[in-house]
């Protein structure tokens, strides 16, 4: 999440009630996750695992419950609960705001545009020039979406990530980690019905220009769909996922997290893919492998009766 201007670190401590250790005389630009922060940005840990992971980030200012050795153009601000001053930051610079009407005055909505009733444009959304939203669509706030964009009814572009601090010494062992992220959708991609594309945790859900999407397709929280791909229906991508350009998932493939798909890719319908799939080839089976090979393979296992009977008799 970008702040609409930078912010004092003097005005984070004091809303989290933080002490400083480092340089207390910068601005945050921005809260985001680890893998997504950049110079100037806020991270928070709670749990040494990952101390070292966020220290060295690109991100400026750790919210942390300890004090640690960190770089000197750095600062910490340390807390008993870095998760729950994360929550307080995300309600103060990006609160919940309910919507009175189908279609905020703070949308934008572009030339050649057309909304269909029933459908709900949230707060602060980008529409850009001659896109269709159709009859019971709803964007939920700060979206972008670009133009000549299609979103047919039923779908829903930026619910919240499913993403949740886990801890086991509470009655509620996970917590909902509020979503301050987007949904940025680029020029010319269409969208099924009844899809769901989550907003980043902090960070942007992007689908790339060109991309086009089938029914019933959900796509996780912070996940970069590139260009000109294309997804059947009941396509499932988890959160943290890059998608790169011209990547074909054919109907009820399901996708697994913080993992890349490359470039050109092809993935054969009811595939499962575990793990990172080299561009430029085709895949099929769970855990999705070259797809002449699953194929062979499958030949063999057919074959495993008459073989057993040839060697063992009936």
């Amino acid at each position: 999440m970008r702040f609409e201007k930078p912010v004092p670190l003097s005005e984070i401590r004091s809303l989290i009630n933080a002490r400083i250790v480092g340089n207390d005389d910068g601005s945050a630009t921005g809260i985001n996750e680890i893998h997504k922060v950049e110079e100037g940005d806020l991270v928070f840990v709670d749990h040494p695992k990952y101390y070292q992971k966020c220290i060295q980030s690109a991100a400026t200012y750790i919210i942390i419950n300890k004090e640690t050795d960190f770089p000197s153009n750095k600062a910490l601000l340390i807390v008993d609960e870095p998760f729950e001053a994360y929550q307080t930051i995300v309600r103060h610079y990006r609160p919940f705001e309910p919507l009175q009407k189908a279609v905020s005055d703070s949308a934008s909505i572009g030339e050649g545009s057309i909304v269909m009733p029933g459908a709900v444009i949230g707060h602060h959304v980008q529409i850009g020039k001659n896109t269709v939203i159709h009859p019971a669509v709803v964007i939920m706030d700060h979206c972008i979406i670009g133009n000549d964009v299609i979103i047919q009814s039923g779908t829903v572009i930026g619910s919240d990530a499913f993403y949740y601090n886990k801890k086991t010494n509470r009655d509620v062992h996970y917590k909902k980690m509020l979503s301050c992220g987007r949904v940025v959708i680029e020029d010319a991609v269409e969208i099924g019905a009844n899809c769901t594309i989550d907003r980043g945790v902090s960070g942007d859900t992007v689908i790339g220009a060109g991309t086009k999407i089938d029914n019933l397709v959900h796509i996780g929280h912070d996940t970069v769909v590139g260009k000109n791909c294309l997804f059947a229906a009941q396509v499932g991508i988890a959160g943290a996922t890059v998608i790169e350009d011209d990547v074909i998932l054919w109907g009820q493939v399901g996708v697994s997290k913080t993992l890349t798909i490359g470039k050109g890719a092809e993935v054969y319908a009811q595939s499962g893919v575990p793990a990172g799939l080299e561009g430029g080839k085709k895949y099929f089976g769970s855990p999705a492998e070259d797809a002449m090979l699953k194929k062979k393979e499958l030949v063999w296992i057919k074959r495993i009766p008459a073989l057993w009977e040839k060697a063992f008799g009936k």
